[in-house]
């Protein structure tokens, strides 16, 4: 259960629409952002539960020799077996819900109004009501494209293959409350976030 009068708003989008970028824009507005994928290295960290209960479902052979998870080896393993891939979502969705949670109420405790979880699939996992709004970051298909290319240095027909195995970005705009298009430049998207901040976060807009 979230704490009473803090606000937390669900920062989404789809790959290289420029997540992380608008996070960073927000975080230097004074907002507390918690990341989704920084919780899911943080809850199978050698030592956690997590990481126990991960080696004690799939073995000893996803482990590198120093002890850390593999997580190549064990991407390889769950991506190609659904069951598998469902019994490691059952053990990490938890430790990362319960790690969002503690961390919202120790913004609570400090006295902090407005949070803002980013989670790229939270969407797809169902875990909209987590949050009491939703923000999707898009941007132009093309300009996606182009991102993703330069981002991880594949070519066009790997990057749409990518993009097409994922929810489009178009469905994904339908759940959000606010629209950032990403599309522009960095100094184009702070002055389009800028506004919204102004109008929705300032504002006191409901």
């Amino acid at each position: 259960m979230r704490p009473a009068g803090i606000r937390v708003i669900g920062l989404t989008g789809g790959i290289a629409s420029g997540k992380t970028s608008v996070a960073r824009l927000i975080e230097d507005r004074g907002a507390v952002v918690i990341d989704a994928d920084q919780l899911a290295r943080c809850a199978v960290q050698p030592g956690s539960r997590g990481f126990e209960r991960v080696v004690a479902a799939f073995g000893g052979d996803i482990l590198t020799p120093d002890g850390q998870l593999d997580r190549k080896r064990l991407g390889a393993l769950v991506f190609s077996d659904m069951g598998k891939r469902i019994r490691l979502e059952e053990i990490i969705h938890p430790e990362i819900k319960q790690m969002a949670e503690d961390r919202i109420g120790q913004a609570a405790k400090n006295g902090d109004k407005l949070v803002f979880y980013v989670a790229p699939l939270l969407i797809e996992a169902g875990i909209t009501d987590r949050v009491d709004e939703v923000w999707v970051v898009t941007v132009q298909p093309e300009v996606q494209i182009e991102r993703l290319m330069r981002r991880d240095g594949i070519a066009r027909d790997e990057a749409l293959r990518i993009i097409a195995s994922q929810m489009p970005l178009a469905e994904k705009e339908t759940y959000g409350k606010i629209v950032i298009d990403n599309s522009g430049t960095p100094q184009e998207t702070a002055s389009l976030l800028a506004e919204i901040w102004a109008h929705e976060i300032e504002g006191g807009h409901e």
